[in-house]
């Protein structure tokens, strides 16, 4: 199977060496372009066999998988570029998630899916959300369900949950990462503790409560309960906890959808009905 990423900025990126580094693409099976050549260069450098090329056309006709890592509003005109290299045997995937497989279907004439990464996958962990089109072809899904396998948790997502779960997986490292960070600096400035200790501490915590979570040993309310000893210091915090927040992740998954539907709107503007 032939690999083709079309943008390799961030989750271009993060793509592109997770499946090398899973083991699930030789590098020699990859082909990559970006707008800033330099970008898909630079992971040339770090993996020798990857052909980098000048065009998205190019890339498609290296290809039989072809993932469009681009911005929503850059995604009509990368279809129009490689459509005329697109066959009915190949396979279009996107990552970005107010476009769904549907517009994908009505824009190419092959198979395609919707895969929405999370930086985790650079890991070769965390989720990643898969949604196939209604006429994808069952040798794509298996490829592309199995290729995931190697970098992440894939899981089927109807259209219906996409931004619930795209915030989940792929907003939440980075809603969580802050609010760490913020828990850190409180840290610091109401204790006589350093960043790098607190830092490190932290880290060491996080790591610690991902195994506990991966290998089973406590769901996440037990392991509330098993350290919340009543009466302790724990319940104290947790006191805070309760008071303070209120209803800020409400008003958190409220704002990205608020979001998300205007990116549907400006979509549903760029998005024709046929792309030829």
């Amino acid at each position: 199977m032939r690999v083709g990423i079309i943008g390799t900025g961030n989750m271009g990126r993060i793509l592109a060496e997770a499946m090398i580094e899973g083991k699930a693409v030789p590098p020699s099976s990859m082909t990559i372009t970006n707008r800033t050549k330099l970008k898909a260069l630079d992971i040339q450098a770090k993996f020798k066999d990857i052909t980098v090329t000048d065009q998205p056309a190019a890339t498609a006709q290296m290809s039989d998988l072809i993932f469009i890592c681009v911005k929503p509003h850059d995604i009509r005109q990368v279809l129009r570029e490689i459509y005329p290299h697109l066959s009915a045997d190949m396979c279009v995937v996107s990552i970005t998630s107010p476009i769904s497989t549907g517009q994908l279907e009505q824009a190419v004439p092959c198979s395609v899916a919707r895969v929405i990464p999370s930086i985790t996958n650079r890991a070769l962990a965390g989720v990643s959300l898969v949604t196939f089109g209604e006429r994808c072809d069952a040798r794509w899904k298996d490829g592309i369900w199995n290729l995931f396998l190697s970098v992440s948790v894939p899981v089927e997502i109807e259209e219906n949950i996409t931004r619930v779960a795209s915030d989940i997986v792929s907003c939440g490292p980075a809603f969580f990462s802050y609010l760490v960070q913020r828990f850190i600096k409180a840290a610091e400035k109401e204790t006589e503790i350093d960043a790098e200790t607190a830092t490190k501490l932290t880290s060491e915590m996080l790591i610690g409560l991902g195994e506990l979570l991966k290998k089973d040993i406590f769901t996440l309310p037990a392991l509330q309960e098993k350290v919340c000893v009543k009466g302790g210091i724990t319940g104290e915090g947790i006191k805070i906890l309760e008071s303070e927040l209120g209803d800020i992740f409400e008003h958190v998954f409220a704002a990205t959808h608020e979001k998300f539907r205007e990116d549907l709107k400006g979509i549903e503007k760029q998005f024709p009905s046929q792309i030829n």
